[in-house]
């Protein structure tokens, strides 16, 4: 990792930056695979998963027979930390449910708003070196308990043709209602258009590498709406001497080992920590079976000394963290004046991995700096508001002046017609 100590406000873009492709290196290959599939449809998919994935499918859909036998091959153990993690998050998102709100705006106004599920969505599941069956559990369950009628996942297959165990265990258990083998841009690209396989969806999830994310991105373009550029993990950890160098250096380890355009930083007030972290780092990576992929990670990333909470904490708004870490005496100076960030955790205690897991929360959040606008996955990333609004006569007599002078003062005749028209009909 590189070290930096005090740097300097107008060199913080720089050493924050990315280890990403920009999207003009990648939209070139998105937008010609998209074109193919809108195209040729199923047919060009498979000579894409064949392609990226090296495997060339007779049937992409997966049948109820292969789902039932794959979950018999998931040890109970796991099934039952599966359950635990589901359960809580359950109680997390069904939390967030509202209620009907209503309000008279004005005597004889009613107005209210109501939440409806998006009935169509489709489900991004990463495969490769970490089948993420986790992010089964975080976009499958809040999407079974806002009501979503039709339910699609992809997720790419292995060199033999299959999807890891756990996920189609995770998927059936979850209420998912179709499962297509398929990944990357061609798997986005069936989802925004549909095919005689792929449903044509409402609504995009999930993470995936940057061809993914921009794939995604390139949906809204054909009337999809996404939960959010979702990239490379990243983790960003503040922490002082009152944090444990072993548990610092074994969560930057922790979002390292996703892949290697992962990014993690430690920004510190504390030198004595620096150097401690930087030496722990070198010892666990050392014992991690995904050692070289970690390494490469942790070449991108960053130790930087500051000399104030106060600059780390601008430092940290700045760069906009998926994930958020604090370890510190001050955890509340943090906690109250973070801006910008996906996830927070707080305390030597509370490990990012717990948020990917099983603590509750949603483990689907913004990266390359999309937490300043965008918010994590949650129980409203799967529905949408509806307003209603009620006027009785006396309520249109009380307001239809109101509408009529502000219509008139726009130019726009007909919307004053329609208000006036009703008013005279009262009048006689």
């Amino acid at each position: 990792m590189k070290t930096y100590l005090n740097p300097n406000k107008n060199e913080w873009s720089a050493i924050l930056k990315r280890p990403t492709q920009t999207v003009e290196n990648i939209e070139e290959t998105v937008n010609a695979i998209f074109n193919d599939v809108q195209r040729r449809g199923d047919e060009a998919i498979s000579k894409y998963t064949e392609l990226f994935d090296g495997v060339l499918l007779d049937n992409t859909e997966v049948s109820e027979e292969e789902i039932e036998k794959a979950s018999n091959l998931v040890s109970a153990d796991l099934k039952k930390a599966i359950q635990t993690a589901k359960s809580n998050i359950e109680r997390f998102h069904t939390a967030q449910q509202t209620e009907r709100v209503l309000v008279q705006t004005s005597e004889g106004i009613e107005c209210w708003q109501e939440k409806r599920p998006i009935q169509k969505v489709g489900l991004y599941i990463p495969g490769g070196t970490a089948p993420l069956f986790s992010t089964v559990l975080m976009l499958a369950v809040p999407a079974q308990i806002a009501g979503c009628k039709d339910i699609v996942l992809c997720s790419p297959p292995n060199k033999q043709g299959k999807i890891a165990n756990e996920i189609l265990y995770t998927a059936q258990l979850c209420g998912v209602t179709k499962i297509i083998k398929s990944g990357g841009i061609q798997a986005i690209a069936g989802l925004t258009f549909g095919t005689k396989t792929f449903p044509q969806v409402y609504k995009i999830y999930g993470p995936g590498n940057q061809f993914v994310t921009v794939a995604k991105q390139l949906a809204t373009k054909y009337g999809v709406a996404i939960d959010m550029p979702a990239g490379p993990s990243e983790l960003l950890i503040v922490a002082d001497d009152s944090a444990k160098p072993e548990f610092v250096a074994s969560d930057l380890l922790s979002q390292a080992e996703h892949g290697a355009d992962s990014q993690v930083i430690l920004v510190t007030t504390s030198k004595t920590l620096l150097a401690s972290v930087a030496a722990e780092i070198e010892i666990q990576l050392q014992e991690l079976p995904r050692r070289i992929m970690a390494q490469q990670a942790i070449d991108n990333s960053k130790l930087i000394y500051v000399e104030s909470n106060q600059v780390a904490m601008d430092m940290i708004n700045e760069y906009a963290p998926e994930h958020f870490i604090i370890c510190t005496k001050n955890e509340d100076f943090y906690i109250n004046n973070i801006q910008n960030a996906g996830s927070v955790f707080i305390g030597n205690y509370t490990p990012e991995s717990a948020g990917d897991y099983a603590s509750g929360t949603n483990h689907t959040l913004p990266t390359n700096g999309f937490s300043k606008a965008y918010s994590g996955v949650n129980l409203d990333s799967f529905t949408k508001s509806i307003t209603f609004q009620k006027i009785t006569k006396e309520g249109l007599k009380n307001i239809g002046n109101t509408i009529e002078i502000m219509a008139e003062a726009e130019g726009l005749q007909a919307h004053k017609n329609a208000v006036s028209i009703r008013l005279k009909d009262l009048e006689s």
